[in-house]
């Protein structure tokens, strides 16, 4: 993940392509994420990149957000920690 040129948003939106595949993979769906935890590397960086990703995939009812500026290690911008319910 990562790579120098990327901005936040191309990480966010590749995270959440994981994480949407992982949550069908267990038959759920983004639809059923009731939380998340936005971790940044800027807080600048959730306006200007992050939150038109956010609502590309959480377009109606997004889940609940909390967003924390963070250091990280080389090139990570964002990283994203979602609870999600697994229907019957």
């Amino acid at each position: 993940m990562g790579g120098k040129g990327e901005n936040a948003g191309v990480q966010a939106r590749d995270i959440f392509e994981k994480i949407k595949a992982t949550l069908e993979e267990h038959g759920s769906s983004l639809d059923h994420v009731v939380a998340a935890i936005v971790y940044l590397a800027d807080i600048d960086d959730r306006p200007k990149y992050f939150n038109d990703v956010w609502r590309e995939y959480f377009p109606d009812n997004p889940p609940t957000r909390t967003c924390i500026e963070v250091g990280f290690a080389g090139d990570l911008l964002v990283e994203v920690t979602c609870t999600a319910e697994i229907p019957e």
